[in-house]
């Protein structure tokens, strides 16, 4: 099947189709033309050959002015019957009181002396026009023709009639046919017989052309043993001649080029670093395996790409740029998903003349030497802010009371509570930094058991309930509750929970106007437990809550210091929680309050079994 289908894609078939196409488009508009002047000239001869004698329709004309119409009927009916009109099969005569006087139907002379019908008759009568068409009856085509009947002698005005024949124009189509199907016979024969010689004319042309084809086939496929054989002098004997030299030169510089690209292919591929090479319009040529990987691309879609496009550099540089000055670019390819970060060096292909032919770019992934090195100078920097602010305080007092100050009964003992904040902040500081640390490095232990959350959110805000009722130098705030009746059971370690809950509520008090309202919700959605801590504080700008989970991130630095915060807590609760399967989030306003969420799963408890029966 496919043989079949490769002969009619060939050049051989396709200059046999185009002689035929053309040969055919001759004889058929020849063949039109014939035809239809033939066709034009059998309907003018057929059409002259049904015309009435003069002397018939002399006659006619007298026996319709004949006032004894029985006696004119006959005559009229006698003159219709030998009236020499081949091929008529209807000849009628209607007078000019639209009566139907005779007909050459010897079955049909009971219409004789009847009204006529015909509206073609009736508007001749009536215009004086002879009306020639052609019509279809019973699967015949008839020519008609209706002719008026002038009183020439006494007015010439005056139609005394018409005569209305049919003629049946089945015989010169029939003639027609016969020689349209002489013509097309002969057309087919004549083009049966171009087909034949074209094939043959084309078959010596293609021949040639087929051997240097399978040549160029078997060099393209790396066999280059072959030769054409050369028919002649002519354009294609030269190009065979060329052909057959052209393969012993590809030969052997296909044996040079190959023994260099396995050695390439050798280097590349045992490297570590991507490599990406161009020509000197800066099209990707060549790229190894560890490119690919670090792009995340297939080599279809590199290989023949700007440069500039695959390594995204279009806005920052020009191939000029490049090649005037080309180093080491730090690329930054990282997505919300995976950070990618590339070191680049640029070199130059030159020839000895000084051409350059290309570029090669050598990368190599740098993000995790990237994330230690900004991590360590955020960290020095964070830790570094955070402990010199107390240290400060605590030296200053310290040189204070050494200057005389602790023999002051009064000042001495505030110096050395001050002294003693600050170091409690130092200290719970360092707590939260080894915490974060045994969390990183997943050796921080959790004793986690089956915890009645309901009871416990309650124990924790009525911790703070108490705050506010025994100590009157602290703000004074409201907690509102909405708890779900149903007890809500929950996988955790309470010590970490209640640290967690501890962190949200010192953060509502402490941003929470004096005699404001903290409210506390619990409930259960869909094998979730949700709590919910809100305040009336001042909120969070909306660009900064995406980062209100970092680590020694605060939103307001120097609000946040003097209130003794140290840009820890929020991270170690995050990690707290999502380490029991749950999650931590916040929605705010600014100027409105904030409210932080806690999704927990949800564990499902016979109440009975664990109900002790006491508040």
């Amino acid at each position: 099947m496919e043989k079949k289908w490769k002969f009619f894609k060939s050049i051989h078939f396709k200059i046999a189709l185009v002689f035929a196409l053309i040969l055919l488009l001759t004889l058929e508009t020849v063949g039109a033309l014939f035809v239809r002047q033939l066709e034009y000239q059998n309907l003018n001869t057929f059409k002259d050959s049904i015309q009435l004698k003069p002397y018939v329709e002399t006659s006619l004309k007298k026996q319709l002015t004949d006032k004894d119409q029985v006696k004119a009927n006959k005559q009229i009916k006698t003159l219709l019957q030998d009236a020499d009109i081949s091929n008529a099969d209807q000849i009628t005569v209607v007078d000019a009181h639209d009566n139907i006087r005779g007909t050459s139907q010897s079955s049909n002379q009971s219409v004789v002396g009847q009204k006529n019908t015909d509206s073609d008759i009736k508007s001749t009568l009536y215009n004086g026009k002879t009306i020639q068409k052609n019509t279809s009856a019973n699967d015949s085509r008839y020519y008609t023709i209706i002719t008026p009947l002038l009183d020439n002698e006494k007015n010439q005005n005056r139609i005394i009639g018409a005569v209305y024949i049919r003629a049946n124009l089945g015989q010169v189509y029939r003639n027609i046919n016969n020689v349209t199907t002489i013509y097309l016979f002969a057309a087919f024969l004549s083009i049966l017989v171009g087909l034949l010689i074209t094939m043959i004319v084309s078959r010596a042309i293609t021949k040639p052309i087929e051997e240097l084809k399978r040549q160029t086939e078997q060099i393209a496929r790396g066999n280059y043993s072959g030769h054409v054989q050369v028919y002649g002098h002519d354009e294609l004997g030269q190009l065979a001649h060329a052909v057959n030299n052209l393969s012993v030169q590809v030969e052997e510089s296909q044996e040079l080029t190959e023994s260099e690209r396995r050695r390439l292919d050798s280097v590349l591929d045992n490297m570590t670093d991507g490599v990406i090479a161009t020509d000197r319009r800066g099209v990707v040529s060549i790229v190894n395996d560890e490119a690919l990987d670090l792009l995340s691309d297939v080599k279809e879609e590199v290989v023949g790409q700007p440069i500039l496009d695959v390594l995204k550099l279009q806005e920052k540089y020009t191939l000029k740029d490049l090649i005037d000055d080309p180093g080491q670019v730090l690329l930054d390819f990282s997505t919300p998903e995976h950070k990618l970060i590339l070191s680049t060096h640029f070199s130059l292909i030159q020839r000895k003349s000084g051409f350059i032919n290309g570029i090669v770019c050598v990368f190599h992934d740098v993000t995790a030497q990237q994330k230690i090195n900004e991590d360590r100078r955020q960290f020095v920097s964070n830790v570094s802010h955070e402990l010199r602010t107390p240290l400060t305080s605590v030296h200053s007092y310290i040189e204070a009371l050494l200057d005389g100050a602790w023999e002051d009964k009064e000042l001495a003992p505030k110096f050395l509570h001050v002294t003693q904040d600050e170091t409690n902040r130092m200290i719970r500081m360092i707590n939260d930094l080894l915490t974060l640390s045994r969390m990183d490095s997943g050796t921080q232990k959790y004793e986690t058991e089956l915890v009645n959350i309901n009871r416990l959110f309650n124990y924790i805000l009525d911790r703070f309930d108490m705050i506010v009722k025994t100590d009157d130098n602290k703000k004074h705030y409201k907690i509102k509750r909405d708890f779900i009746k149903q007890d809500l059971w929950s996988e955790i370690d309470t010590d970490r929970f209640t640290q967690v809950v501890d962190n949200i509520m010192n953060n509502a008090v402490k941003y929470s106007p004096d005699g404001g309202t903290i409210t506390a919700r619990l409930l259960e959605n869909n094998d979730k437990i949700i709590m919910s801590i809100s305040d009336e504080g001042l909120g969070i700008p909306r660009p900064a809550l995406k980062h209100i989970f970092d680590r020694f991130y605060r939103v307001d630095k120097a609000r946040s210091r003097a209130q003794g915060g140290s840009g820890l807590g929020l991270a170690i609760s995050k990690e707290i929680i999502e380490n029991f399967g749950g999650n931590i989030y916040v929605r705010s306003t600014e100027g409105q309050g904030s409210t932080f969420y806690i999704t927990l799963p949800y564990e499902s408890v016979e109440e009975d079994l664990w109900d002790d029966g006491k508040a």
